[in-house]
């Protein structure tokens, strides 16, 4: 199947076809990667905000867990990492010093959980263990700086209008002027830090193509390189 469809909020999209796979066999290819974060297989769920990365990240969590012998990695939200909406790409050193470092180093991190409602981060410490697998979901997850560390980079999409309404039916209108200026940021660091270009999967987060979507997802290849594997 083959369309046109906005990339990311990068501009016009360009020719797509679509491809039905499983998690299950997703989540085989990436244990059978080497790890490059120490001892674990750092998997990064990018693209922009309301796309669908939080639900691929929980499916393909289920996926390994159901593998023979498997176990649910753990999944940390950059959501969760932000100091508000300020903080949209700049939280990254919190990711970096209390999650990454540990586990490069084969210990176990930890990092605060943010509250939205209480506006500030919660005291309970949020641990991430040292495993075969960690997924990191969010905004700028595959950002440059940590792609030669990444065992797998995933990037989400979905048309701007659909995810707009996502977001204002999760959070509330109330958010629409932040979402705005949000938006804007994520068009200019996925520009500037080419993360679809530089993905190994590219997933849509709003495909018509029928199929289970619990077991499956549908990968975007481009038209020209139909059939190539990403």
């Amino acid at each position: 199947m083959t369309g046109d469809r906005e990339d990311a909020g990068e501009g016009p999209g360009r020719p797509r076809v679509a491809v039905v796979e499983a998690y299950a066999a997703l989540a085989r290819r990436v244990r059978a990667r080497p790890a490059r974060l120490g001892r674990t297989r750092l998997v990064a769920v990018d693209g922009p905000s309301g796309a669908g990365k939080s639900v691929f990240a929980a499916r393909l969590a289920d996926a390994f867990a159901a593998l023979p012998g498997g176990e649910r990695p753990p999944v940390v939200h950059t959501d969760d990492l932000l100091d508000g909406w300020d903080d949209q790409f700049t939280f990254w050193s919190r990711l970096e010093e209390r999650v990454l470092v540990p586990l490069r180093a084969g210990r176990a991190g930890a990092y605060h959980r943010y509250s939205w409602v209480r506006r500030g981060f919660l005291p309970r410490a949020v641990p991430v263990p040292v495993g075969p697998v960690l997924l990191v979901e969010g905004v700028s997850a595959a950002r440059a700086v940590i792609r030669p560390e990444l065992s797998l980079a995933v990037f989400v999409t979905a048309p701007a209008p659909l995810r707009r309404s996502r977001a204002l039916d999760r959070d509330g209108p109330q958010i629409l002027p932040e979402l705005r200026r949000w938006h804007a940021g994520e068009r200019a660091h996925f520009a500037a830090d080419r993360t679809a270009e530089h993905a190994d999967l590219v997933v849509d987060g709003a495909p018509a193509l029928p199929h289970d979507a619990r077991r499956y997802y549908v990968r975007c290849d481009d038209a020209a390189s139909e059939g190539v594997s990403r």
